[in-house]
């Protein structure tokens, strides 16, 4: 039996429609799960009892396994959570001046290799599910008592290798009878899938996109981040361009600073020469420290500098504020501990 939450709007529609009923029921469905949030389908009090047997023979309304919940000075949750088959996955929540912004995981481990990720530790077993990334926005919100307004896909994975059903996922929290997240309150983030770039900037809603970019030549990008030997600098450059004119929306720039590696002046002026001319915002990022990894977080006068320098660039800059930083912060920390 599948879950009920890997259906779209317009797939309720269709299941629908194949059953001979009304394709209005579809709408009323995703109100009951997304706003009222239900937990039985005997709660649907304006469906008929014998849909409703229909909906329990065809669909589950499961919530993820809290396996452990972590908490930070700062008001960041991040919770560890157990799938249907066994395995774990993490999601964040960040209290923000704007709203309660969620951070999503999209794979089972993560096949990317980045050098500095603790994500990358641990091999992608499988992509989630449609259903298994919108429960992560239900279930952490219905855990801390709060409504999200933001959502980042960012957590464990590479959104872009499991495409289609992180589309299904943003089509969901985009609808006005559901979640009803505005589209410009939902970024994606990828370490760069050049073809999956091209196919995102057709995608009609006026999603964020962010690139995980974290150096600004292709010598630096070979040894930190693989993706790059297989889509060299110059060819994700030439997708963020061509996506930025075809949508005319301005693209975030992920820059870990890593001590010694990406954080010199000459790496701040190289970036800014990169990204001149571009309508994008690079968010400068403190690096969490992975134990298991030997990078080590810049210096706050490092960081400091390389703020400056793009900043006196032009280029729109800032240096973002850390979150979480006395709970296993960085992405894939607190899952690695729990998995031998």
């Amino acid at each position: 039996m599948q879950s009920i939450y890997n259906y779209t709007l317009d797939m309720l529609k269709d299941y629908m429609i194949s059953l001979g009923e009304k394709p209005f029921r579809s709408q009323q469905i995703i109100e009951w799960l997304y706003r009222k949030q239900i937990k039985s389908f005997d709660e649907m009090s304006n469906i008929k009892k014998s849909f409703i047997e229909q909906l329990k023979n065809d669909f589950d309304l499961d919530r993820l396994e809290c396996v452990t919940k972590q908490e930070s000075f700062d008001g960041t949750k991040k919770f560890l959570f157990r799938l249907k088959d066994g395995n774990l996955i993490e999601t964040v929540l960040m209290n923000n001046e704007y709203g309660y912004s969620a951070c999503v995981t999209t794979e089972v481990g993560c096949n990317m290799g980045c050098a500095f990720c603790a994500s990358g530790m641990k091999k992608k077993l499988r992509n989630l599910e449609t259903s298994e990334i919108v429960l992560q926005v239900l279930t952490a919100s219905e855990l801390a008592g709060i409504k999200i307004t933001h959502v980042v896909v960012m957590g464990i994975g590479e959104p872009f290798d499991n495409y289609d059903n992180v589309i299904n996922f943003i089509k969901i929290l985009n609808e006005p009878l559901g979640f009803e997240i505005g589209a410009r309150h939902i970024t994606v983030s990828t370490c760069g899938l050049v073809p999956k770039i091209y196919e995102y900037s057709e995608f009609p809603l006026q999603v964020n996109l962010a690139i995980s970019l974290h150096a600004p030549n292709n010598e630096i990008r070979n040894q930190i981040m693989p993706i790059n030997k297989t889509y060299k600098i110059e060819k994700l450059m030439q997708a963020i361009t061509d996506y930025i004119d075809k949508t005319n929306r301005r693209v975030t720039i992920e820059y870990i600073l890593l001590k010694d590696i990406n954080d010199t002046v000459e790496c701040a002026n190289e970036l800014a020469d990169l990204l001149h001319g571009l309508n994008v915002y690079v968010n400068l990022i403190p690096y969490n420290e992975v134990k298991e990894k030997p990078y080590k977080r810049s210096t706050k006068e490092a960081m400091v500098k390389f703020f400056d320098i793009l900043k006196k660039r032009k280029i729109n800059v800032q240096l973002r504020r850390e979150q979480g930083g006395d709970i296993d912060a960085a992405c894939g920390q607190l899952r690695s501990k729990h998995i031998k």
